[in-house]
């Protein structure tokens, strides 16, 4: 008992200690150090990326600011140059006519230039729906009247459309020094929100851009809500609110604790020449958590790399050893099973294995060659039990084999099908009078007549027993397989064999002719019946004859003539 315990103990740890296993101890121990090093290396980077991350955050702020500033200075810039268009053009109609064309197709965050005249109404827009609308009431038109200078307006509503849009001004009279028309531009505020989209995505970023009264014009994708709002209904903005909108510094920094007990660092910019700010706010704690879950995303993807390892070290050894074994032991198993075409891949196999597989190979080879000469052997024996060695042609068996395979044929082809049966007149008396060497020699030469006939009308001829033939013909209607009936009983004729107890002093043939079109009511065997009452009937007319059999209609009405000599 001690003994057969510690031989299943034996067992057992060899299993544990096998290829599979040696290879991910290896595995591991390669990969460890690795590992280990990678994880002080995230330890030593952590502070180093918060500080990258602040830094990236106020980049991406001041390049918002800029970007918006380029805005207003567009705006800025296009209306100057339309009001230098319109005091030096006279008629109003030249001027709408030049400002239209004047609109650059590449500034799309403005939405219509219009010029309104010293009413307050306009007088022409590159948007039609514009014209006749009086602005003389809006405090941007006013102010511009009167400081002669650019203006840039806080939120609004557009009166036609009810859209948010923000409008900019600037007055003629700035050129000309008297009172004059104002030149209008009204700017897309979704289009400044795009600008502010590269904050997107970004944990802990939230960015506004609001007017003087604190209104929300834009915003990053995930504050879009708060456009049109007031500064005070966003939560963690709101404490800064009034700060960032009295403070006439350009830009300025807050940092305080949220109501939430999160730590901010609130940045403001006022955007050039106009009433806005920039508002960037920084939720620390969520910026050094996205950077830690970072850190702890590496070591997790250091324990998968671990484990993947310790896998592909488990999966090579299932590919390039035993699973190579099992493929050999299968192939040598179908082998020994009588598959002899079964041959190792070596395509699959190490190089390692290719010996091994391919003195299989040569050994299966050899074995299968032994085996396709044995097969080759019998197909011999087959053919040579399907032939009359005395006619040379089919005998029967193989007679009736080819018989089944035309008539399959013909039926899935709509095609017709002939048999010819042909006996030997008084063969008994040429035997009982010449013997029955010559009776021999006698049929072989009929069975060659025969095969060259069949040749000829592309048939096929044998012996059926005896004293009697039969030829097949495919695609024969009944004048045609009454026709070669005839070359059979002249061609039998003109050999002119003597047979003196014969009536024509030489040996002849009588014929029976059966003609059918295959089909599922009908068999093979309908076939030769016909023929046999052919051929019976053709011994009743005298011998020597070709007689048709009206087989099921396959002969066309008249048809069953008697030709005889």
């Amino acid at each position: 008992m001690p003994s057969i315990r510690f031989n299943r103990n034996r067992v057992r740890l060899k299993r544990i200690l096998g290829i599979r296993a040696r290879l991910a101890l290896l595995a591991v121990i390669l990969v460890a150090p690795l590992m280990l090093e990678r994880a002080r290396s995230l330890e030593t980077t952590r502070a180093r990326q918060i500080a990258l991350a602040t830094e990236e955050f106020s980049t991406v702020a001041k390049h918002s600011a800029d970007t918006q500033r380029e805005i207003i200075m567009s705006v800025e810039t296009l209306l100057k140059s339309s009001a230098y268009i319109r005091a030096s053009t006279a008629g109003i109609a030249r001027s709408c006519d030049m400002l239209r064309a004047s609109l650059p197709l590449n500034l799309p965050w403005i939405r219509s230039i219009m010029i309104a005249g010293q009413d307050g109404r306009v007088q022409c827009s590159t948007d039609n729906n514009n014209v006749g609308l009086d602005v003389s009431n809006r405090p941007y038109f006013r102010k511009a009247q009167d400081t002669r200078n650019f203006v840039f307006s806080d939120f609004m509503l557009a009166r036609q459309e009810q859209k948010p849009i923000i409008m900019a001004a600037y007055p003629v009279s700035a050129i000309t020094g008297e009172p004059d028309a104002v030149l209008l531009a009204s700017v897309n505020l979704a289009w400044m929100s795009k600008i502010m989209s590269n904050l997107d995505g970004r944990p802990g970023i939230s960015a506004v851009l609001v007017d003087s009264t604190g209104t929300v014009l834009a915003a990053s994708g995930d504050e879009s809500s708060l456009i049109g709002q007031s500064l005070d209904s966003a939560p963690l903005l709101s404490a800064i609110a009034e700060t960032a909108m009295s403070s006439d510094r350009r830009e300025g920094s807050i940092s305080f604790a949220a109501a939430d007990g999160s730590r901010r660092a609130v940045t403001f910019t006022r955007i050039a020449d106009t009433g806005s700010r920039l508002i960037l706010s920084i939720d620390e704690t969520r910026v050094t958590a996205a950077i830690d879950q970072e850190i702890r995303t590496a070591y997790l993807q250091a324990g998968f790399v671990c484990l993947f390892v310790l896998l592909g070290a488990l999966i090579a050894a299932e590919h390039l050893i035993v699973k190579p074994i099992n493929l050999l032991a299968a192939t040598a198993k179908r082998f020994g099973h009588g598959d002899w075409l079964a041959r190792a891949t070596t395509a699959r196999l190490p190089a390692e294995f290719m010996p091994l597989a391919k003195a299989f190979n040569a050994m299966a080879t050899k074995l299968a060659q032994r085996e396709r000469e044995l097969v080759e052997a019998n197909d011999r024996l087959t053919v040579i039990a399907s032939m009359d060695m005395l006619s040379g042609l089919a005998n029967r068996r193989g007679f009736q084999s080819r018989l089944d395979f035309e008539w399959i044929k013909a039926q899935q082809h709509g095609g017709e099908l002939a048999l010819l049966m042909i006996d030997v007149d008084h063969f008994k008396l040429f035997n009982d009078t010449y013997g029955h060497p010559e009776g021999d020699a006698c049929l072989a030469q009929l069975g060659e007549t025969l095969s060259n006939i069949a040749a000829a009308a592309t048939g096929f001829a044998g012996r059926y027993g005896g004293e009697e033939f039969c030829l097949l013909v495919p695609n024969a209607g009944a004048d045609r397989a009454l026709e070669i009936g005839e070359i059979v009983r002249a061609a039998v004729l003109e050999l002119g064999l003597p047979h003196a107890t014969s009536g024509h002093q030489c040996v002849t043939v009588s014929v029976g002719v059966a003609c059918a079109r295959p089909n599922p009511s009908l068999r093979p065997v309908d076939l030769i019946e016909a023929a046999d009452a052919a051929l019976y009937a053709a011994k009743h007319r005298g011998r020597n004859a070709v007689v048709a059999h009206g087989f099921i209609q396959m002969v066309e009405e008249g048809s069953d003539a008697v030709r005889a000599s």
